[in-house]
């Protein structure tokens, strides 16, 4: 008996050691984060290319090459792309400074293209340890230690499902989803820290300073402190003042620190220019003054104070970016919208979704619709309203940016998971204080399934093609369906020539940018209108009229990828063009041959004007 109070006694130091160690803000997050690392290592061993398979890694990796290279930190155009002169890119710095410092590390010890492959290895993996930090706070701020627990592990299963942190993916997204994540994990500090608020005002400016994809995540995170302010008055007075002038010092800060002089005066609504430096200032300063002067007015005040500013800001739009109320897309040849846009995976709406990818369809709506109700029924019992109510509206934007173009499900899923955490930390409690209750162990094994984005997908995928068939071998693709369009081997029998200019499909463009000296007419960016469309009327046209268009555009060589979605395409809109021609073994005269070493997908052609 005294031996077991002996043992007893020394086991409660142990258990509360270990207890405080798996509680840890630092330590837990940074073994979640190890482990997915290693997992992200060991999963992706095999892949063939060390650069991401979307389009926007290799432009990236070109970006940061010329930047290496010499070209300016402010001069943004791609001088290969598009029509003479080029493309001035909507791209970001910030994103290229450190893909570029890592690779001037790794050349220390590698070779040129064994830096970048390391570089490109290191970059998207180590942006997991910030991500999983960020989610751990603000589970733990909203739920406790169980909180933190239950956001590393939907975050776990997010990130391992995500293409944004795999090896090779340096699209600007996954710093975007880290910044986020911060945002959210400030905002919730219930206790109102101005340090917390600042936090979150340089994390959402860094996001403006990266990419406009999360401008209305951004309005919307603004639009929400500003309601607190109005709301609560002086007791949030501190942290509405610590956010407006950080916000405003900050998007000043990056906006001199991207913009050049030359164009400080240009507006446009797909990167950061004066026009979104512009309505955040004002904005701001309103906020700031608001909360300087106007705290302790009664809360109808406040509000008639918060509608001013909201005026003053919606003013500054009419007056200087009028044009960024609608799409940034909007202004798009119909033509590009046809034969390009409507045909961009991340830009599919809900209903092109749901009739392309059935089985895997509530993947991407659901995890968010459901947080939104767990929000929603919340606010409606008076638990913590403050709180659910910023995170509603802020899954709710993203979520309804889905509904538009599906690429913000991954921001709506990630956005999902604190109230989620919270809820299966409280329905854990509920069903370990009654192991006999079966319903609430049931209702808590439920909710942990449902907030897991890809058991919506098997569970679509089995119910839209039954078990049988989903677990059946597939039929082997079709060899137009695998043919190498892109890669190194491919592109090969043009690398070695003198720098011209190439004709291809836009999938084609940042390849041929990365692989070859060549300038491209085409590629995937809404900023190379001019350039795509060349490509296409070529595409389209007759021989005997495609030669002009060919001359016209300044062209030296003809990529041809008979496999490619796009040639696909324009073969079928027009079977007497140039492009369906090629397909079906009918070359012009005007096109010579250039011999492969090796067979090929991709057929190069000199373009030979006939006089």
């Amino acid at each position: 008996m005294v031996e077991t109070l002996a043992m007893s006694s020394e086991a409660v130091p142990a258990a509360r050691k270990a207890s405080s160690r798996w509680s840890h803000p630092i330590l837990v997050p940074l073994i979640y984060g190890i482990l997915l690392i290693v997992a992200q290592l060991v999963i992706h061993r095999h892949l063939a290319d060390y650069v991401g398979p979307d389009n926007d890694d290799a432009m990236r990796l070109v970006e940061v090459r010329d930047f290496l290279a010499g070209q300016g930190w402010f001069d943004m155009m791609q001088y290969r792309l598009g029509l003479d002169g080029g493309t001035l890119m909507h791209w970001s710095r910030f994103i290229d400074l450190p893909i570029a410092g890592l690779i001037v590390f790794f050349r220390m010890f590698f070779s040129p293209e064994g830096a970048e492959a390391a570089a490109l290895t290191v970059w998207p993996l180590i942006l997991i340890l910030p991500l999983m930090f960020f989610m751990s706070l603000t589970g733990r701020r909203i739920a406790g230690v169980e909180g933190m627990h239950f956001s590393l592990i939907l975050t776990t299963f997010f990130i391992l499902l995500s293409p944004r942190f795999v090896p090779g993916s340096i699209d600007h997204d996954n710093v975007q989803l880290g910044l986020v994540a911060l945002t959210v994990a400030m905002l919730a500090d219930e206790n109102y820290r101005p340090r917390s608020f600042a936090i979150a005002a340089v994390a959402l400016a860094i996001q403006l300073g990266i990419g406009a994809e999360t401008t209305p995540f951004v309005a919307v995170a603004c639009m929400a402190v500003a309601c607190l302010w109005a709301w609560d008055g002086e007791a949030f007075a501190p942290a509405a003042k610590a956010f407006a002038l950080t916000m405003t010092l900050a998007v000043g800060g990056a906006f001199f620190s991207l913009v050049p002089p030359r164009l400080y005066s240009m507006v446009t609504c797909d990167n950061l220019s004066l026009g979104f430096y512009s309505i955040v200032s004002v904005g701001c300063v309103g906020l700031l003054l608001a909360a300087l002067f106007a705290s302790q007015l009664s809360r109808i005040g406040r509000m008639m104070a918060l509608a001013a500013i909201g005026a003053a800001v919606f003013a500054t739009v009419l007056a200087i970016a009028p044009q960024c109320l609608r799409n940034p897309l909007a202004d798009l040849d119909p033509m590009l919208v046809d034969l390009w846009l409507s045909k961009v995976t991340e830009a599919q709406s809900i209903f092109s979704v749901f009739r392309t990818q059935p089985d895997t369809f509530a993947a991407f709506y659901a995890t968010g619709f459901l947080a939104m109700i767990v929000c929603s029924f919340r606010m409606l019992r008076g638990d913590r309203v403050r709180l659910h109510a910023v995170l509603m509206a802020l899954i709710a934007v993203n979520w309804a940016i889905t509904l538009v173009q599906v690429r913000g499900a991954e921001f709506s899923n990630l956005l999902a998971i604190p109230p989620l955490a919270l809820l299966l930390a409280e329905l854990r409690r509920i069903s370990a204080a009654d192991s006999e209750d079966v319903g609430a162990a049931f209702f808590y094994v439920v909710t942990a399934l449902m907030s897991v984005p890809v058991v919506w997908a098997v569970g679509g995928t089995l119910a839209h093609k039954g078990v049988v068939n989903s677990f059946s071998v597939a039929a082997p693709a079709k060899a137009e369906e695998t043919a190498d369009c892109a890669s190194r081997e491919a592109l090969a029998p043009i690398a070695g020539l003198q720098p011209g200019v190439i004709a291809a499909a836009s999938n084609m463009g940042a390849p041929l940018l990365r692989f070859t000296p060549h300038r491209t007419l085409s590629g995937p960016y809404h900023r190379d209108p001019d350039g795509m469309l060349a490509e296409l009327h070529i595409g389209l046209a007759k021989p005997v009229e495609a030669e002009a268009l060919l001359r016209e555009a300044h062209v030296t060589l003809v990529g041809f990828c008979k496999g490619d979605p796009q040639v696909e395409l324009l073969s079928e809109r027009n079977p007497q063009g140039l492009y369906a021609q090629l397909s079906a073994g009918r070359v012009p005269t005007y096109l010579e041959p250039i011999p492969a070493s090796t067979k090929s997908d991709v057929q190069f052609f000199y373009f030979k004007p006939q006089e």
